[in-house]
């Protein structure tokens, strides 16, 4: 049963990894018209249980899933279990500005995450998730012939967004404090491409950018009795080098013609702000756990700007609940935990002296899976919006859906037969 178990997890992981590599490939998670700037939209969904509580976890002592809030609580791992947790999600969006609206849909891969017990009080874990999603579509925008009066219309195209491959370690010093490192490698690619005509041709025009680079964080946990747990992040700043390729096609009766196709190391690196976090888990009543995180994210430091705006410092609140009334009972329904949260961003661009903030009411279910182990089904839904309707501003609602398939294995244990 247990090879069985093993191999019907593996076959899963690697359907739903090939399934997200082409999604990844054909169609980015966003659709919002705020990830025209810098990299795109900042990802926000984690690992598991705490997408159903406002994204907040920072402080959450968790034994029996993966947290990748804090690489701290990895010290946690339970000898002979191995964690694994594939996550999908879906994304309908509403767009508003004071002339229409439009909506759309997107689906692709949240994580694929794993951890495991290295030794006595030392554990680790690896992640693969969205650092960032590109996908956008501009119809109509005009653009000034340089040295004449004359213009054109284009339309133009983004797609793409980054990846974090991340490592996490977690050592106990004592029974109560808990200290951890990460580190990220970030990578990926940001495609726009541009249509228009003029004087009776048709223009192509594509840009691909492509980013990559490091970064280091820590990570601590201390126990304030056996119901409080104290939880604190840093992620130090970096900056992601750029390599740029564009290329022109012009299009003539049907010919097409390379007007301009060449490799350029011109794009300016982007810098990522010093980010830190705090936050505080309690165990209420038996059955409750809530928690409740702030970050703070230092974008002034960056000195960046973009054509349209500039990155200001952003705070980010979040708090979540869970209830489950008996997770240990023979009773499924007493194992059942049932999760809300809501999680406010101040934003860290500001166009046209608006910052651009945005909030999200989240909830969700764990369903267990068997009985003999830790695995869990995690459904989790979120509303959330961001914008508003001002000058160039769009409104932006959306209904996030995820899913996750929080799995424990157990390896190296002996069964007793009485």
């Amino acid at each position: 049963m247990m090879k069985m178990n093993k191999l019907l997890f593996f076959a899963l992981g690697t359907m739903l990894w090939s399934t997200s590599t082409v999604l990844a490939q054909s169609e980015g998670l966003t659709s919002s018209p705020y990830s025209l700037y810098g990299l795109g939209v900042i990802n926000q969904a984690s690992i598991g249980r705490t997408n159903g509580m406002g994204y907040s976890g920072i402080g959450l002592r968790s034994e029996t899933e993966i947290n990748n809030l804090n690489p701290a609580n990895f010290a946690l791992t339970p000898p002979n279990s191995f964690f694994y947790d594939i996550g999908i999600i879906g994304k309908y969006n509403s767009y508003s500005n004071s002339i229409n609206e439009e909506t759309k849909s997107t689906v692709n891969f949240s994580n694929l995450s794993l951890a495991f017990r290295i030794a006595e009080r030392l554990g680790a874990g690896i992640a693969l998730t969205p650092y960032s999603d590109v996908g956008y579509s501009l119809v109509g925008v005009n653009t000034n012939i340089e040295g004449s009066e004359e213009s054109f219309e284009s339309n133009i195209n983004g797609i793409g967004g980054l990846s974090d491959f991340k490592l996490n370690l977690g050592y106990g010093l004592t029974d109560y404090l808990r200290l951890g490192a990460s580190f990220s490698v970030l990578f990926g690619n940001i495609e726009e491409e541009e249509y228009f005509y003029l004087d009776s041709s048709a223009f192509s025009a594509e840009e691909d950018t492509n980013y990559s680079g490091g970064r280091f964080g820590l990570g601590m946990q201390l126990d304030l009795g056996k119901k409080v747990t104290l939880g604190s992040t840093v992620q130090f700043p970096t900056s992601l080098k750029g390599s740029l390729r564009r290329s022109v096609v012009k299009s003539i009766d049907g010919v097409e013609i390379t007007v301009e196709d060449e490799e350029s190391d011109s794009v300016d690196d982007f810098k990522l702000p010093l980010e830190f976090g705090l936050g505080l888990s309690a165990k209420i009543l038996k059955s409750f756990t809530l928690n409740a995180d702030y970050k703070k994210n230092f974008w002034d430091n960056t000195e960046q700007e973009e054509h349209l705006g500039v990155y200001q410092d952003q705070d980010i609140y979040a708090m979540g609940l869970e209830f489950v009334r008996n997770p240990t009972s023979y009773k499924y329904a007493q194992r059942i935990r049932y999760r809300a949260g809501f999680n406010y961003d101040t934003g860290y661009l500001n166009i046209n002296n608006t910052k651009i903030e945005g909030y999200n009411i989240t909830a969700g279910i764990g369903v267990p899976i068997g009985r003999g182990n830790n695995s869990m089904l995690n459904l989790s839904y979120s509303y959330g919006a961001s914008g508003q309707i001002q000058n160039v501003l769009v409104k932006e609602n959306y209904h996030t859906l995820t899913l996750n398939f929080s799995l424990e294995d157990l390896w190296f244990k002996k069964r007793v037969i009485n």
